[in-house]
This record gives C-alpha cells, structure tokens and sequence, in this order.
C-alpha cells in the first residue's frame, strides 16, 4: 500500500530527528489537516504532571548564532551585522529562504514538514484582503508586506541567487513568495528561547578554566517557559541576568505544538539534563493535572486577541476570552479640523495617545463599567487630587472620567482634537505661563 506524501515527510523527519539526538517519549507526531498541518499527539494516557513528552537537543535550533556560523551564508551575515544592516530575525528569515532552495541542505527533512502557504493576511487575495478594509489589521498588512518587499529586493534576492551558484545549485531561482514564506514561518514558529551563558558562549568556560556547577542555577534547573511561544518586541538576542540569555529561534519538534486556550502542556530548557537526561535541550512537558488521553498535546501561544492571532498564526478563535477592540482616532482626519495647526501641536506636546487597545469583555455593557457607573464621594475627592489640569482651565478633570472605561490619555487626546476656540486660547496662554 502507497504511504501518502504527508507520510512520506513524517518518516523522513522522524529518521532525522532521531539521528540528531530528538526523542518521543510519550507522544506521536501526527499530520492534523490541511488548516493545521502536523501537530503532537499523546501517545499514552499521561500519568504524572511531570511527564516528559519529547527532547530535542539545542543543537538543532535554528538560531542567529547558528546563521553566523553556517560555512556558506555565515560571512555574508556577518558582514551585514557587523554594519548595522540586519538584525537578528532578518538573519534567520534569510537563512530559512536559503535552505529551503538548496537541493541538498541538511535541513530538508524539516523544512519539508513546514506548511507551503500561510492563512495570515499576507497571503490573502486581492479580494479577501479587501474584507479587511477599515480595520487596524487592513493597514498594518499593507505596511508589512511594503517593508518585506523593499527587503528583498535590497537585501534578499541578489544575495541568495549569488549563494546558490556558488553552492553549485544554479537551477533553483528565489521569489519573493519564498521569502514571504521564511517571514511566516519565523513568526508562526519562532520561541524566545532562555539559553544557559556557556551554550551560547562555550569556549568562556575553557578560557577561564572554569567547568559546570552542580550547585543550584539557571543551568542545574530546567528555565520555565513563562513567555511560551510568544516572542517579545525587543532585538533578540537579549542578555538576562546571570546564566541565561535570551535568544530567539525555530526548535524542530517542539514548534508543531497547536494552540489551546486550555494547553496540556509547556516547554522547558535543560542546561545539564538534570530533569531530561540530555544537556542542553529543550523538553515538552505535561502540565495536565489528569492523565491526557490519546489527544493533540497543545501548548499556549499567549493571552492573544484575534487581530493578533489572525496576523501571526493565520487562525482566530471563537469566543476569543482573550479578544480585544482597537479603539482610535484616524491621524490622517486632522488637518480637516478646526484649528488644526494649533491642535497638532499640543497633540506632539502631550505625545498624545490616539489608539488604545479595550479588551472585549470590558465592553459587555457598553463604554461605561458597572461598577463606576455611581462615583462616590470620596471617589470624587481622590480624583481631585490626582488630577493636574483640565484643556477648560479648571483643576479638576470631568467626572465621566471616571465612567468610562476609555483610558485616561486617550481621553485627553480627544478632548484635546474637541476643543473650541476660547479652550485653546486658554491653554495657550497657560502653557506660557509655565
């Protein structure tokens, strides 16, 4: 009997897993469906809260360290870092688009087990983005896919076709389809990652002579994952405090955990494989509090609203507890304004806020909470004293203030586009006496 293609990638992925070091322990590694491609299934009714599931060694993280020191894109890298051009996402975006157009690259076997196509918005039609029209996500798209366009042409397409004849596979041709694919996959999939100080720096230890404690560290204990699949705003790598430092990064394995808003399980670093028996690797974890019954093993991708999920992942959740509206004012609406000029520039003096995020659920009953709907009295008084000014001159700021569950600065940003003639003179003449 014929093995489906689906199969085929598995049984690949498994040989190589296995060959670097990766073990499945109490789950399978199953293809889902189209929507969610391959994910991680329990293999066994899981006993005990501290099961481990599946080790990957750390090795196999695809990581900026790991660009820099690949024989063939590593010096181009490093002379692009070394500038200031790139930064540490860029360089793993363009090593995933390198990798995937090399005929013999040793990451084969994964990347094949990767989705072709995303469902986020950067791959929508012309008419389904459409749908999106009028909505934050409608725009933040159209600036996404403008910045990933200037990148490739700039940075991306001339270099790749150069490292591809020079790696003697001239027949492949890079799109920019196939870096708009490595951008979906790096943010899709990518962990921020804590690593232990003398894997990310080995040869710090044999400089100073030193070797591994056994005493209590962030190297003799697992790292918990508390980001969980989230990745932070900030340049990664980013050094933390005392062995570990956090580095961005794809782990094949651990990555076809699915999302649930009720996850199973988390992932885990083990610096010298005190609780994995395999130093330096990354372990997914039971966190179940009964045993898990042969099911998809899910993790959490963070408390996420829609927009987010749907520009990241490509999926939103019904009944999102998690949702959230974006509430602003349009920038590009304010020179139609009375007093425009006069009005923009207290908005640069106030760094005005004129966007704010509102969790859905605040919204159950409205733009009013229902526990502020009566102020009481000493309520009124504290609001008194920590208030500064008004825009009608008075030291007091209104009392809807207080009613609705719109933000104080955003308020003040309103009010400030609200304003009439006299208020401006008035604020005006107080900023000049300040």
């Amino acid at each position: 009997m014929a093995i489906s293609e689906e199969e085929a990638k598995l049984e690949r992925f498994l040989d190589w897993l296995q060959v670097n070091g990766g073990e499945l322990r109490g789950c399978n590694i199953k293809y889902s469906d189209s929507l969610k491609g391959f994910g991680i299934f329990a293999s066994t009714s899981t006993q005990a809260s501290d099961e481990v599931l599946l080790v990957v060694p750390l090795d196999l993280a695809i990581t900026p360290m790991r660009v820099l020191q690949d024989p063939l894109l590593g010096p181009e890298c490093q002379k692009m870092f070394e500038q200031g051009q790139v930064d540490d996402r860029f360089l793993m975006i363009l090593f995933l688009t390198l990798e995937r157009l090399r005929i013999n690259s040793s990451w084969k076997p994964y990347l094949d087990m990767l989705p072709t196509r995303f469902g986020n918005p950067l791959w929508f039609s012309d008419d389904d983005i459409l749908e999106l029209k009028g909505t934050n996500l409608y725009h933040a798209t159209e600036l996404q896919k403008k910045k990933l366009l200037s990148l490739y042409h700039d940075k991306v397409e001339v270099l790749v076709t150069k490292l591809l004849i020079l790696d003697g596979d001239s027949e492949s041709k890079v799109s920019f389809e196939h870096f708009l694919w490595a951008n979906s996959v790096f943010w899709s999939r990518a962990l921020n990652i804590p690593l232990p100080h003398s894997f990310v720096f080995p040869q710090s230890q044999d400089d100073t002579g030193e070797c591994t404690s056994t005493s209590e560290s962030p190297e003799t204990a697992p790292v918990n994952s508390n980001e969980e699949k989230e990745i932070q705003a900030q340049p990664a790598p980013s050094v933390g405090s005392g062995d570990t430092i956090w580095v961005e990064g794809l782990v094949p394995g651990i990555d076809f955990c699915n999302h649930d808003l009720k996850p199973v399980a988390t992932w885990e670093v083990d610096g010298i494989g005190s609780v994995s028996r395999v130093p330096f690797s990354m372990y997914l974890l039971s966190v179940a509090q009964r045993p898990i019954p042969k099911k998809e093993i899910s993790i959490s991708y963070g408390n996420k609203g829609n927009e987010e999920l749907l520009y990241l992942y490509g999926f939103v959740i019904d009944n999102n507890p998690d949702d959230y509206l974006m509430v602003h004012y349009p920038v590009e609406a304010i020179p139609s304004i009375p007093f425009s000029d006069s009005k923009g520039q207290l908005l640069e003096a106030q760094n005005a806020q004129l966007r704010c995020l509102l969790p859905k659920s605040v919204l159950n009953h409205g733009f009013f909470p229902r526990t502020t709907s009566v102020i009481r009295e000493s309520d009124e008084k504290e609001t008194v004293r920590s208030c500064n000014f008004s825009w009608s001159g008075k030291r007091k700021m209104p009392t809807y203030m207080n009613k609705l569950v719109f933000p104080e600065d955003f308020m003040t940003g309103l009010r400030t586009i609200a304003m009439q003639e006299e208020e401006i003179y008035k604020v005006s003449a107080m900023l000049e006496e300040v």
